[in-house]
């Protein structure tokens, strides 16, 4: 089952696929290859499964015995080895379906300094926090270590995690490819590759970075490549790097998911803002989405103000920030978290039954991103959307490009359908206060020791985007 721990390196050339094709639902997804091997059959338990006795002691403990789907099917080709396609949405439990085959298929080895056997790379830092919280106890359970690499940390506090050996690296591609460039990580050894929620990456402009990083893992390694949607942006990555892929698509859209419920909910100008303060201000928390960093800080100032515990979410919070936010979050010190697209993927928090677009994604992608923060592993919830009269016409072509079937009604603050709809209640107007989430020390400017550390990395650099006009450059963080 384990590999070898000095596998060759992967050249950089183009891989093959088979030909074929499978359909999906969305008509901005493309035809996939097909495996002209047939996959095995899906499992009805996980004690079916050829995987360490650690790690199915580890799944009775904590009292999961019956796989969902897409465990069920992808499982039993990753553990034989098979590069696997796995299409399934947010909360469909995907982390165990590839996180149990990278514990699987590295027990046993030991991992050199700076040169991990495994790696599962993400687009957000929330994203790398979950999948690392969520493999923990199994990685323990087979004497595996695992290291989170993500903006927002210092990069020193990583390159002593790395050199001090890790068998799993669990990584956005920025901040990883910054390591590999200061050679303060190897990836030639890595025999397992993960590529989570591979659509965000793409439309993130994460791209570049993860081809280059794809090209030094080991020649003839195993990818599995997971997304909610499997559009063109992925489909480079699938000819270049999948080699023969066992194809699952397994959960329906979020459009599909019968637990949970889509509104848009028509709203004035003027009473947006006391919409808004009256939905907060439901018995229960609730996720919001906005377009901007400034315009979640201005909200929650606002939402504070009028008695609502608030905070925000976004790009422009240090990693300590955000990871104590969501905190809260989940604790209940915080009831409604404004968060921008940044955070619409690697939020898991179990119960959350609403969520609010407060301006519409442009996207239908954002929309199913965001919707799927809610009704996870077969929970109840539902998801409301903000529309002013300007954006009645294409919030309804982003609908149904997304798939969804949704009611739409006129509400005002106050009144009895919006409260039927989201909870909403009239806000207490007494001013509260939310702990600062994180005392940060003041940062000093120390030199570079270019011999152990490398070039040093500037705070921004420019990365192509996805859309826009030809050659337009999108700016961020360098270390996401």
């Amino acid at each position: 089952m384990n590999r070898s721990s000095h596998p060759p390196r992967r050249r950089t050339g183009s891989r093959s696929t088979p030909g074929g094709s499978a359909g999906y639902a969305s008509r901005q997804e493309f035809a996939v290859p097909v495996t002209t091997v047939p996959a095995l059959p899906a499992v009805s338990s996980f004690d079916e499964l050829d995987m360490p006795g650690e790690l199915l002691r580890v799944l009775a403990r904590r009292g999961i015995a019956t796989p969902f789907p897409i465990q069920a099917a992808t499982l039993p080709n990753s553990l034989a080895g098979r590069d696997v396609l796995g299409r399934g949405r947010t909360g469909s439990g995907k982390t165990l379906s590839f996180g149990l085959a990278v514990l699987a298929r590295t027990a046993g080895q030991q991992a050199e300094p700076r040169c991990p056997l495994g790696l599962v790379l993400v687009p957000t830092r929330e994203l790398a926090q979950q999948v690392t919280e969520a493999l923990t106890p199994y990685a323990h359970a087979t004497r595996l270590r695992i290291a989170t690499v993500v903006g927002g940390v210092p990069v020193r506090r990583q390159a002593q995690v790395l050199n001090r050996g890790a068998e799993i690296v669990v990584a956005t591609p920025g901040r990883l490819g910054d390591l590999v460039e200061r050679r303060l990580c190897r990836l030639d050894r890595v025999g397992i590759t993960v590529l989570d929620e591979a659509d965000q990456m793409a439309d993130m402009g994460f791209l570049p970075e993860v081809t280059a990083l794809l090209e030094q893992v080991a020649e003839g390694g195993q990818t599995l490549l997971f997304s909610a949607t499997l559009d063109r942006n992925v489909d480079g990555l699938v000819r270049r790097f999948l080699k023969d892929p066992v194809t699952h698509s397994v959960d329906p859209s979020a459009g599909a998911v019968s637990t949970m419920e889509h509104h848009v909910l028509h709203v004035r100008t003027a009473d947006k803002d006391a919409t808004i303060a009256h939905i907060a201000a439901r018995d229960g928390r609730v996720i919001m989405f906005i377009d901007t960093k400034s315009g979640a800080d201005r909200l929650v100032e606002t939402l504070l103000a009028n008695g609502v515990k608030a905070a925000a979410l976004h790009g422009d919070k240090s990693q300590p920030q955000r990871t104590r936010t969501l905190e809260q979050f989940r604790g209940g010190q915080v009831a409604a978290l404004v968060a921008t697209d940044v955070a619409a993927r690697g939020i898991h928090v179990d119960g959350l039954d609403l969520v609010v677009n407060l301006d519409p994604p442009a996207d239908h992608k954002d929309y199913l991103h965001r919707s799927g923060r809610t009704a996870r592993a077969g929970e109840s919830g539902t998801v409301v959307t903000l529309v002013l009269p300007n954006q009645r016409r294409g919030t309804a072509r982003m609908m149904t490009a997304a798939g969804i079937t949704h009611v739409t009604t006129e509400v005002r603050a106050g009144d009895g359908e919006l409260a039927r709809i989201t909870g909403a209640r009239v806000p207490t107007g007494v001013p509260v206060t939310i702990p600062d989430p994180v005392i940060e020390r003041p940062r000093r400017n120390r030199p570079t020791n270019p011999k152990r550390y490398g070039r040093p990395t500037p705070t921004t650099r420019p990365r192509p985007t996805t859309g826009g006009s030809s050659g337009s450059t999108a700016f961020r963080p360098s270390g996401e």
